[in-house]
């Protein structure tokens, strides 16, 4: 028997966050005839967030890793794209609010993932940048290549230590990756391209509040990156824990010592916190958070009292499978984009799907300009040949084939010639004739719109990224 429902009226299914959750169900369901897709996102743009550090370091250009999300589903007829944020949600009238409208679904799916977490010291965020945007990304390339600059101007032997001194907080996945990028534009790609200061010089601080870098690896894994950041000039300091950021000061304690850190660039990947869009589950549909803000979700991914409300990626605390929760990577986020759709899919056929189960497809990081570590189980591997798996894993995932092109043709280059693919340094168009502004006392240098920056004491440790 044919289901009139189905034929009568569309599924109207809302999506809000263009990430790899969201991407993923609407081009699954944008397949269907049955089903009316719309996809809300803040940016007109899909992200590549693994590879912000090389944006992040000159290696990439931002066009190189993002992709329209209108040009990604053009394709598809039943998909429409919202550029909006949503506020709020009504579970009972079943509808969103956006900034100047309401829209009704029939299934909702929350996919915004996560932010940088300061562990309550949201006022180190001017000082110590995060990775988890586009704008990010472009702040710590300005940050990076504009303290080289400062550098070369420099006089004064303490001052130009401090603009070549550079702190990663976070030793998960991004900050390795970060400290290693760092460590080869210093020692290699810029060492020949300023004439009064030698960039080899810079110091590269790697801060890790456990007791080894990449915690979620298995141990020699880690031993292994080290291994490679040493190599690289990287100093990696582990159980220290970030305990104040103020006026280019870095306060570390390890153990009984304290010590401080005169840095002009820190850069912060210690910890997540999750979209304001969790809070917003909580009050109006009931759904329960972890410490982290993020929705712990059912099996299937629904909210317990909500079967039509999903959340995927990042957002989602999916304890089901294993002792530790899933972790925010992309592969999980794509799994599950694609389990709702079916799911949906399934429901309309009065069908009933198993629970979600990740199929686990291993972890890798890359450690500079030609070793990585790859961990898939019984399977593991380090340096060369990790690397090349880094790469083609990396490409593969990447979503418009111009894009996967352009980056494969990058990495030639830069592996061949060391040379970056963008070290553009931007400013706003009233500050490019601003004159840098000397202190009058003799160890400080600081622009005249330099933020104010405040001070406290950080109790809890810095926990790498999961």
């Amino acid at each position: 028997m044919k289901n009139t429902a189905i034929e009568t009226k569309p599924h109207r299914v809302v999506i809000v966050g263009g990430g790899f959750g969201g991407l993923y169900a609407a081009k699954a369901l944008g397949k269907s005839q049955h089903v009316e897709v719309t996809l809300i996102d803040k940016r007109n743009f899909h992200l590549f967030q693994p590879l912000l550090y090389q944006v992040a370091t000159g290696k990439l250009s931002p066009g190189d890793i993002s992709s329209p999300l209108r040009t990604i589903l053009s394709a598809y007829r039943h998909v429409r794209v919202l550029m909006d944020a949503v506020i709020d949600v009504d579970p009972q009238q079943q509808q969103v609010t956006l900034n100047h409208t309401t829209l009704p679904y029939d299934t909702l799916i929350v996919a915004t993932g996560v932010s940088h977490h300061y562990f309550g010291h949201d006022q180190w965020e001017d000082a110590a940048p995060g990775l988890k945007t586009l704008e990010d990304a472009l702040e710590m390339r300005k940050r990076i290549f504009g303290a080289f600059e400062a550098a070369e101007k420099e006089s004064d032997p303490e001052r130009r230590r401090a603009w070549l001194t550079f702190v990663v907080v976070g030793g998960g996945p991004t900050g390795v990756e970060l400290a290693g990028a760092l460590a080869e534009l210093a020692f290699h790609t810029l060492k020949d391209e300023f004439h009064h200061i030698d960039t080899t010089e810079a110091r590269i601080l790697l801060l890790e509040g456990l007791d080894r870098v990449l915690p979620p690896y298995p141990a020699d894994l880690s031993a292994k990156a080290a291994a490679s950041l040493k190599d690289l000039g990287v100093t990696v300091r582990t159980q220290s824990l970030v305990t104040d950021i103020e006026d280019d000061i870095v306060t570390v304690r390890q153990g009984e010592q304290t010590e401080q850190v005169r840095a002009k660039t820190i850069l912060w990947a210690a910890g997540v916190r999750a979209s304001g869009l969790g809070k917003v589950l909580a009050a109006r549909a009931g759904a329960q958070l972890d410490r982290s803000g993020r929705v712990i979700v059912n099996p299937d991914l629904s909210l317990p009292e909500q079967p039509n409300i999903f959340v995927v990626g990042d957002l989602a605390h999916f304890a089901h499978q294993g002792e530790q929760p899933l972790p925010g990577v992309a592969p999980v986020a794509m799994q599950q984009g694609a389990y709702i759709a079916k799911l949906i899919q399934q429901r309309l056929q009065g069908k009933e799907m198993p629970p979600f189960h990740y199929d686990d497809v291993g972890s890798l990081a890359v450690i500079g300009h030609h070793a990585a570590v790859v961990n898939m189980g019984r399977f593991k591997l380090w340096g060369f040949p990790a690397w090349l798996i880094w790469i083609f894993v990396h490409i593969y995932y990447l979503i418009e084939f111009d894009n996967k092109l352009v980056v494969m043709i990058q990495w030639l280059w830069s592996y061949f010639t060391r040379k970056g693919g963008s070290r553009l340094i931007t400013w706003e168009e009233s500050r490019l004739d601003e004159p840098m502004v000397v202190d009058q006392e003799p160890q400080r240098v600081e622009r005249h719109d330099a933020p104010e920056r405040s001070s406290g004491e950080f109790k809890a440790p810095v926990i790498a990224e999961s």
